[in-house]
């Protein structure tokens, strides 16, 4: 397994210079960098695949065990604050709980049982989407849980380090990131973990591109829970309206601080037609202004939506 290979370069490792050693772990963080590229394409097939089945008001969850585990948490824990993701839509299924956050849990990477459980307690079903990660790729957990979430019909999508291995097999789409042995022989915390996390950024994040919340690079779909982002979301009415500071506050109050709503008010649709356009395209802006700008069929449908 080539994540636990012991590697005859650093077998003195311990006997370098500081500067040595971290050249070295430097070096091994860009080897894992490198080693995402060939997955792109994979990534790219889960999220097509997993965009119908969230349109569809289904959750996203992430199950893994120790650092796989961990790097799923804060993955997901993100997608609230930065796109506004519902929390009850997602799930994190952590081989021996929320425990294994902070600590290690001996031996809980290795219950089937429980990694099936924790599936069927979430009551996974056909519109979710199960993530399951692993470096090694054959934790006994995070196999379990994709195999139980197949079975109820979720989508379910696998991310491992080692080529050939079950959770590349098992899974409805697989992502292979081959980084190797490690500069400290199998601490999958280092290249593989980087590797890791780096992926469910690109995942998620495509992902939330691809659901309508992002819009010419901006965060459209944030949350406005403080002063700065509150700013933040000014800015991104007038940047995309050119409506003005004062302008894009006052539209952001009449709609909560939402900034899509806040964009198409300043647009020229009141808010009626504003939540119109957006429910008809399934909270895409840029379709919402099109339609808006353009007129025509689009925005007769929207605007009888909106009428009385």
């Amino acid at each position: 397994m080539a994540t636990e290979d012991v590697s005859a370069r650093y077998q003195e490792l311990d006997a370098w210079g500081d500067l040595d050693i971290l050249k070295a772990l430097y070096e091994g963080q860009l080897m894992a960098v490198a080693a995402i590229m060939p997955a792109l394409p994979a990534i790219g097939a889960a999220v097509a695949a997993a965009v119908p089945r969230l349109e569809a008001g289904g959750r996203l969850i992430y199950a893994g065990a120790g650092t796989s585990g961990r790097i799923g948490v804060q993955d997901g824990a993100e997608l609230t604050p930065t796109f506004d993701w519902p929390e009850e839509r997602l799930g994190f299924a952590i081989a021996g709980g929320d425990e294994a956050i902070l600590h290690a849990v001996e031996n809980a990477e290795d219950s089937v049982d429980d990694g099936a459980e924790a599936m069927r307690n979430a009551d996974v079903g056909p519109n979710d989407v199960v993530i399951g990660i692993a470096a090694s790729g054959r934790t006994p957990f995070t196999l379990a849980a994709i195999a139980e979430a197949k079975a109820r019909g979720a989508l379910t999508i696998g991310v491992a380090n080692n080529r050939g291995s079950a959770l590349l097999h098992s899974p409805d789409h697989a992502v292979l990131i081959e980084t190797g042995e490690e500069v400290v022989a199998g601490s999958t915390r280092m290249k593989a973990g980087t590797a890791q996390k780096i992926v469910l950024n690109l995942f998620s994040t495509l992902l939330m591109i691809r659901l309508g919340r992002v819009y010419r690079g901006l965060m459209v779909h944030m949350r406005t829970t403080n002063a700065k982002l509150r700013h933040r979301a000014a800015q991104m009415v007038d940047m995309i309206t050119g409506c003005g500071m004062d302008a894009a506050a006052r539209h952001l109050d009449c709609v909560g601080g939402d900034v899509k709503r806040a964009v198409l008010l300043a647009s020229g649709a009141d808010p009626a037609l504003a939540e119109a356009l957006l429910t008809e395209h399934r909270g895409n802006l840029r379709h919402a202004l099109v339609a808006l700008a353009g007129g025509g069929e689009l925005q007769g449908a929207a605007a009888r939506q909106a009428a009385p």
